[in-house]
């Protein structure tokens, strides 16, 4: 046995490449084909019903507007209630029939419960569920001094994406409906700075993967973005304490990146097309080719960038070294509408982090 897997060692991988050389062509036609079917024939989602977590800002925010102008009845699930108030308002000015929010924490199963109860109970349906909540961070592993942020970092990142869908997926299953995941590249490819994140995305990336298996009446889009735009880019790790944010890390980094908006809208759309996978921006898929058959080269690459950055403190990895949280820019929308406003306590029902 130990023979023929040596054998298959030196033969596999240069045999598969030359195969998909060979492929490419024909899958890139292929593939190309069937986005242009699926985006003529996309999902129509007026009227379907959509949830969204962690909408008070950033990807969920604008995700909500780009249902809004596909006509779509909207939950907005957040901590930050007086955010959601102006989000819904300039969403059902964007075209949203129905806009209900509700004050949530995505890390608590008995709230994941209630806003998923409460939404068939009003429409009757949950058609997608989108799980934007996420928090990042940018401190190197051995620098924490407080341990005790380690847990809200996996259980928003892990268990705030698992808890919503474990409640929403039998209600899936009944309307065929679909699961939208906000990822990471860091999922596959892990940068300093970034452990427990990158831990809790990779985490997050398998669990889907398989339930894509599991539950084959559900579909499940996995959009993956690199490095953009948002509330977090500045380098600080942030924490909640009841109502306020209490920053935990001051490290001022440059940024860069490409929108937040572009991203929720290839997010949308990819997900009406039925797309498994949404990448913004795509090239960064190269590095997977690099990481499976010349580990060491991308090993070697990012050492040397590191060391030419000079202190750790400063780092700063194509465009900046901090995973997405929230948008840095402020909507351009006017506000106005009616909307519903579910009957809760606040004070049971606070999110750490949208």
């Amino acid at each position: 046995m130990d023979l023929i897997n040596s054998l298959l060692n030196l033969v596999v991988p240069p045999a598969s490449l030359v195969m998909l050389a060979f492929a490419w062509p024909a899958l890139s036609f292929i593939n190309a084909c069937e986005w242009v079917y699926n985006t003529l024939y996309s999902e129509n989602m007026e009227d379907k019903v959509v949830i969204i977590t962690g909408a008070s800002s950033g990807i969920g925010e604008q995700v909500a507007y780009e249902y809004a102008k596909k006509g779509a009845k909207l939950v907005l699930v957040a901590r930050r209630e007086n955010r959601l108030r102006g989000i819904g308002e300039n969403a059902r000015q964007l075209g949203a029939k129905h806009v209900m929010i509700m004050a949530a924490d995505v890390v608590k199963l008995d709230d994941c419960r209630r806003f998923v109860t409460e939404t068939v109970n009003y429409y009757g349906r949950v058609d997608h569920l989108v799980n934007t909540a996420s928090l990042g961070h940018t401190f190197y592993f051995e620098e924490a001094i407080d341990t005790s942020v380690f847990p809200p970092l996996m259980d928003i990142n892990f268990w705030g994406n698992v808890y919503p869908t474990y409640v929403a997926l039998p209600f899936l299953r009944q309307s065929n409906g679909r699961v939208i995941v906000n990822a990471s590249v860091e999922n596959w490819l892990p940068l300093p700075r970034m452990s427990l994140y990158a831990a809790a995305k990779a985490a997050l990336i398998n669990f889907y993967e398989t339930l894509r298996f599991e539950a084959k009446e559900v579909g499940i889009t996995i959009a993956t973005h690199g490095w953009i735009g948002s509330d977090m880019t500045r380098g600080k790790f942030m924490l909640e304490d009841g109502a306020e944010m209490q920053w935990k890390e001051e490290r001022e980094v440059q940024v860069t990146g490409g929108p937040v908006e572009e991203f929720a809208r290839l997010m949308v759309a990819g997900a009406c097309r039925g797309d498994a996978y949404v990448k913004y921006p795509s090239w960064y898929d190269i590095f997977l080719l690099y990481r499976v058959f010349a580990p060491n080269v991308l090993g070697w690459t990012f050492r040397l960038l590191l060391s030419t950055n000079g202190a750790r403190r400063s780092t700063s990895l194509i465009g900046t070294g901090r995973p997405l949280l929230e948008s840095s820019s402020p909507p351009k929308l006017l506000t106005g509408g009616p909307f519903t406003f579910p009957q809760h306590n606040p004070q049971q029902h606070q999110q750490k982090m949208e």
